[in-house]
């Protein structure tokens, strides 16, 4: 059973997919995406894996007959994608070589590529999920790329806030959030020619960075050449590295990469107020504490953050070069 279930509330969908708890339990000491396992029999550098498990899917089932008049369900529409960053099981992305990271950033581009082709898709979010504080259950260096039969809600308020903004001032939202903290650069810990990575000033998370492209043509990796994913190779490096040094441990976080919608009229209108960028959501406030989302912030979606971005903005640029001493 796989479904989505609309929810008149937040005027959004919810993907139920009962099925993934069928999911086997494999060995410890298994590996279901090192080279030679059952599902990955040669080597490779970085690899594209269909999800053995997905909640939406371009041939959907049919929903269970549960809906009502007023209570609708949907097919599942979408693709599920898992992308291996590297044979090594151990490896992390900021321990591969730049030239390594490139190729990954050029499979990330030829995937959201393709699964634009499907006229269906209306949004493609590539993400990963590092470390057991965020319930990643296989640690073998990998991410995942989702591409949703649906616009997902935060990305429809987004855009919609960026809209207004843009209606007001002339000018994208995404792009004035970062031309300030360029200006203000008390919560920037790394930059380059073509990225910049910074705590925005309203983050909900004490580490929770933004990665923000320093060229104003940029919507989706459609718009990367050598250059661009040269650097943007180098950022991602430089920031993972940073973060596993911050507590001299595997830094665990949710990373969303956010591109323009794709298969509408928002493709195009877009151009004019959202950007390519990526967002961190890290859950550490410490080097061994949580935190957690409480009722406030699950209930009233009130996000609280438990520390002063200013002073975790010093704690990152402290680490940063502690990460760039060590070569």
């Amino acid at each position: 059973m796989a479904e989505f279930r609309f929810n008149p509330l937040l005027n959004d969908w919810t993907i139920v997919n009962g099925n993934r708890q069928n999911r086997p339990d494999m060995p410890k000491d298994y590996c279901a995406f090192c080279p030679g396992s059952e599902q990955i029999k040669e080597n490779y550098t970085v690899m594209k894996y269909d999800n053995d498990w997905p909640s939406m899917m371009q041939e959907p089932p049919v929903p269970d007959d549960i809906s009502t008049d007023f209570y609708k369900t949907a097919k599942s529409y979408g693709k599920a994608e898992v992308i291996l960053y590297s044979p090594d099981h151990k490896a992390s992305l900021w321990q591969l070589p730049v030239s390594h990271i490139i190729e990954l950033i050029d499979l990330w581009k030829e995937r959201f590529i393709e699964i634009k082709k499907d006229e269906h898709i209306k949004y493609i979010l590539t993400f990963e999920n590092r470390g057991k504080e965020v319930g990643t259950t296989q640690s073998h260096p990998h991410g995942q790329i989702y591409g949703y039969g649906f616009m997902p809600l935060r990305i429809k308020q987004e855009i919609e806030n960026s809209r207004k903004y843009f209606e007001k001032t002339g000018e994208s939202l995404i792009l004035k959030i970062r031309d300030e903290e360029l200006k203000i650069k008390e919560r920037i810990i790394m930059e380059n020619d073509n990225f910049v990575a910074f705590l925005p000033f309203f983050t909900d998370y004490p580490y929770g960075v933004y990665i923000v492209p320093k060229k104003n043509n940029i919507y989706t990796f459609e718009n990367f050449n050598d250059e661009i994913a040269e650097e943007f190779a180098k950022i991602l490096k430089n920031l993972l590295g940073t973060f596993d040094t911050l507590f001299n441990r595997e830094f665990p976080y949710m990373m969303g990469i956010y591109q323009n919608p794709v298969n509408s009229e928002l493709e195009e209108e877009c151009k004019n107020f959202y950007n390519f960028h990526v967002k961190f959501f890290p859950p550490l406030r410490g080097a061994n504490s949580i935190k957690w989302n409480a009722s406030s912030e699950t209930c009233v979606w009130a996000k609280t953050n438990p520390r002063r971005v200013e002073d975790t903005a010093i704690e990152l640029r402290e680490a940063f070069e502690k990460f760039k001493k060590r070569g």
